[in-house]
Formats: structure tokens, sequence, C-alpha cells
């Protein structure tokens, strides 16, 4: 949902949240989990980006984009590590008790739901090794995506190292990600594709090729999970007597 359609990269956590409901998990807990994903996928972000841009530096092949990006970069960390300890300290209940006062105590049900929030969100940071866990898979990933790079290279024949797969996806990931307000980062994507390629050496259409290929991969990998969540959503707005197993 976030790769393909047209929603600031938060309309994924919509879908799952609507996905776990379904499945009978909690409000709270589901709400909880996607809000500690979200600030730990910042921070696991940042710090693969930061691991690319080092990279970048060991290669002696800076841009002009350089300060820019360690500029975001240091935003980016600030800001995901800001959000941890927010959602750490409960921050959520004491909002809603200001605003509740502000309105005259318009928001008291709402209070309720924040405090069992905080208390989920707190659940899930005391579980400091599920958490480690987490940031180590998502690294992983993030690690994957730059070895789909390596052999898109490859097969348009460029034979790079694999520190180089992982400067262009560490950064093509940080660009694609501060370019959130633009669906799918159209142009933006392939703009970065050009401008990371040039510092690597790379020629502007092999540099083209590959961000061609990256979007066929996100096609394959994105459009079945986008068929699925529209398969599951129907079959969820079927009655009962209606289904297969109940007709007559």
């Amino acid at each position: 949902v976030n790769g393909l359609l047209p929603v600031g990269r938060i309309g994924g956590e919509v879908v799952a949240y609507r996905v776990l409901r379904r499945n009978f998990v909690r409000r709270s807990s589901a709400a909880a989990s996607l809000v500690a994903d979200m600030a730990l996928s910042v921070v696991s972000q940042a710090g693969f980006a930061l691991l690319g841009l080092g990279l970048l530096f060991m290669l002696g092949a800076t841009t002009l984009a350089t300060p820019r990006l360690l500029a975001g970069l240091a935003i980016m960390i600030a800001l995901g590590i800001a959000f941890a300890l927010i959602q750490r300290a409960g921050a959520m209940s004491a909002i809603t008790s200001v605003l509740n006062r502000l309105l005259a105590g318009r928001l008291n049900a709402a209070i309720t739901k924040s405090v069992r929030l905080d208390s989920a969100m707190r659940e899930i940071y005391a579980r400091r090794g599920d958490v480690a866990a987490c940031l180590g898979w998502q690294l992983a990933g993030w690690v994957a995506g730059a070895g789909e790079i390596w052999l898109a290279l490859h097969f348009l024949g460029q034979h790079r190292s694999v520190l180089d797969a992982i400067v262009i996806e560490a950064l093509i990931q940080a660009i694609s990600s501060a370019a959130f307000l633009v669906p799918g980062a159209l142009g933006v994507q392939e703009g970065g594709f050009l401008l990371i390629g040039a510092a690597l050496g790379i020629d502007g259409t092999t540099a083209l090729a590959l961000a061609t290929a990256r979007r066929l991969r996100d096609l394959v990998v994105f459009l079945p999970g986008l068929v699925a969540w529209q398969w599951s959503e129907v079959r969820a707005h079927v009655p009962k007597s209606a289904k297969p197993s109940q007709l007559p």
C-alpha cells in the first residue's frame, strides 16, 4: 500500500490495523505495535542510510547532495529517537488530558483509550530483546534490498561491489522516504538513481535501467500483496449466509 498507492507512506499502517483487528487483536495492542514499528523503522532506516553515506565517503564518491543527505539523516535519527522516547514516556494520555481540559471534558472517552495505548506501548518497549530483534530484522531487510540492487547491476553488465549496492540501496531508500508526499516517489527515485549512480561512476543509461528494474521489482513484490488485501476485504464483507461453505 505504501509502495504503490498515493497514501503518503502511512496508508499501509491503516490497512495493517484493519487486518490485525479482523484477527481479534485488541485495539490498543494493534495500534501500539504499529506505532512502535514506525518509530523503529525510522531509526533503522536512518542507521542504514548513515551506513550508506559513510561507505560513499569511504569510496571517495561524494555528490553535491551529500551535505543535504547528512543533515537530513541527522534530523531523521533525532526524530526517530525522540518519537520512541515520547511513546515510552506515555505522552499520548498526557496530551489527551490537556486537550480534554481545553475542550471542557469532551474527550473523556478518548482519555481511557489513550491510557490503554500508552500502557501497551510501555509493554512493548519493556521487551528489549524483542525490540532489538525488530531492529535487526529491519536492517536485514534493507541489506536484502541491497542484494537485489547488486544482482540487477550484474545482469545489466555492471560488475560492481556489494558496497556499491549498499550505498545505492541505502541512499535511494532515504530519498524515497524524504519524498513521502510524492506517490510512489515517482520521478524522485529515478532522479536519485541518476545522482547516486553518477557519484559511483555509473552511466545515466544504466542508472535509469536500474531504476526501471527497481520499479518492476516493486510490482512483482507489492502487487500480489494488494490483490491479497482486496480479496481479504471482499471476504470480510461477505455475509456468513452467503459464504460458499453454507450455500445449498
